[in-house]
Parts: C-alpha cells; sequence; structure tokens
C-alpha cells in the first residue's frame, strides 16, 4: 500500500471484497489461500456507513460481532453509573474493535463515529466456525486480542507516570506510528477527536491540551495546517525524546483504561 497523506477519509462503498481491500492484510493472515478469503469474505456484512454522531454499539449491549474499520475513525467511553463519560480509546482505518466484549457477551464500551466511517461487520459465530478449519485465522484473532491486553497494560502505566506534555507528546507519535503501519504518512494526518475529547482521554482539561499545542508549536515540533485538527509533524525525534518512551511502547497510547 503506498504511502499518502490522511485529511479527511472518504468511504470505500460497500462492494469492495477482501480481495480487493487495501487493508486485508491488516486483518488477514497474509497466508491464507484465494479460496480461503473468499470464504472469509462470505460472512462478512457491510452497510451503509456510520455518519459523525452515530453509534455503533452502546455499553451493555448485547456481544455479537467484531468490526474490521476500514475508513473513518470512532472513539470508546465508559459511562459511570452517575452518568460521567471516560474515553478510553480511539481507532482508526485497519484496526479491528469489539473483541472485548467476548468476556460476558456485552459490549463494556460505547463506541460513536468520529467522521463517515464504513465497517466490516464480522458476526462473532460465524468467524469461530470458520477459524476452527482455519488455524491461521484464529491465531490471528488471538494475536488482536493480545494486542489489546498488551496495549491496555502499557496504557495504565504510560499515563500513570507521565507528565501533561509528555501525554501528549506520546500520544501524537502514538497516531504516527499507527498511520505509518496502515501505509499512510507518519507526519501529516487529521486529528478527527475533539480537545474535548482528548483531554478526557489523557486526563488533561481542554485549556491544557490547547497550552502544550501552543507550546510544541513555538518549539517547532509541529504545526496546524488547515484546521486545528490537520497537523504536521516537524520533529518526530523531538517528540520521541519528550514522550520518554522505550522501544515498543508508543503504539499503546491509541488506548486508555479507565480508573
Amino acid at each position: 500500500m503506498s504511502q499518502k497523506t490522511i485529511t479527511s477519509v472518504k468511504g470505500c462503498g460497500t462492494a469492495v471484497s477482501c480481495q480487493d481491500c487495501s487493508l486485508s492484510s491488516l486483518c488477514l493472515p497474509l497466508s491464507l489461500h484465494e479460496q480461503d478469503i473468499d470464504r472469509f469474505d462470505a460472512i462478512i456484512k457491510r452497510g451503509r456507513p456510520y455518519q459523525k454522531g452515530q453509534t455503533l454499539w452502546r455499553q451493555g449491549d448485547d456481544f455479537h460481532s467484531v468490526l474490521a474499520i476500514r475508513s473513518g475513525s470512532v472513539k470508546s467511553f465508559i459511562t459511570s453509573p452517575s452518568g460521567e463519560e471516560q474515553i478510553v480509546g480511539f481507532h482508526f482505518a485497519g484496526e479491528m474493535i469489539g473483541l472485548n466484549g467476548l468476556f460476558n457477551k456485552k459490549y463494556p464500551i460505547t463506541t460513536v463515529a468520529l467522521e463517515t466511517t464504513t465497517v466490516c461487520d464480522i458476526p462473532y459465530d460465524s468467524l469461530d466456525a470458520l477459524a476452527d478449519d482455519l488455524p491461521e485465522l484464529r491465531d490471528q484473532v488471538l494475536q488482536s486480542m493480545s494486542q489489546e491486553i498488551s496495549e491496555d497494560q502499557q496504557m495504565m502505566l504510560l499515563l500513570s507516570k507521565k507528565t501533561s506534555e509528555q501525554r501528549l507528546a506520546t500520544f501524537l507519535v502514538s497516531v504516527s506510528e499507527r498511520f505509518h503501519r496502515r501505509g499512510y504518512s507518519a507526519t501529516r494526518f487529521r486529528l478527527t477527536m475533539s480537545r474535548n475529547d482528548l483531554g478526557n482521554f489523557l486526563g488533561l482539561a481542554v485549556e491544557t491540551v490547547s497550552r502544550i499545542f501552543s507550546k510544541f508549536q513555538q518549539k517547532e515540533l509541529l504545526r496546524f495546517l488547515d484546521s486545528s485538527r490537520d497537523i504536521e509533524l516537524l520533529d518526530v525525534d523531538g517528540l520521541y525524546e519528550l514522550a520518554d518512551l522505550q522501544d515498543g511502547t508508543a503504539s499503546a497510547c491509541g488506548k486508555r483504561v479507565a480508573g
């Protein structure tokens, strides 16, 4: 997949099959044969795109599917008994979501589209049955679950020990890494979440988020392009240094465990 800049994400249309999808290698094992990919494709449901603000599922809904994001982005949050919302993750094209509902057959979080978002809806019962015949596919699902657990653990460590500037720097290099792994630009992309959402996720006041962004611009670590969400990272090494990251920890900042 050639590298490209993300400024906004357009829907892919509902006729795209796994064979034609540029993100299929992120969802499927590379070792699958063509006929096996066709079997996987046959269980997938592709409906209309979710519009900005539309809910994919709500906390407590019955678990039935996992979703592979084809385009767009979503946020996930937990609602406390008092009604307070805590954002626990942002998810982008090429990522699979929903496996955390497998434990007690209920989705533990609410997930909402941040922009027009298209997904592949994969019914879990069908996926599980197919995985019995395709061990490589089951391994892929287990790897996704393992990655989710690892990221949760890393996120608890990262956000419990970092300063406000380190938290935002960690988030930025995380997004950079995640886009890069999917063939997009690592230095120019859109932050589709609001400053309020970003502050909620990082445990910072929205004023603090804005102040740190201004400071990063003054230090020429980044600049905003045509809007307050289109961003260019000017000094990625500087952001890594500021984030005080060890190898392999940046990708954890895609998610946060509420606490």
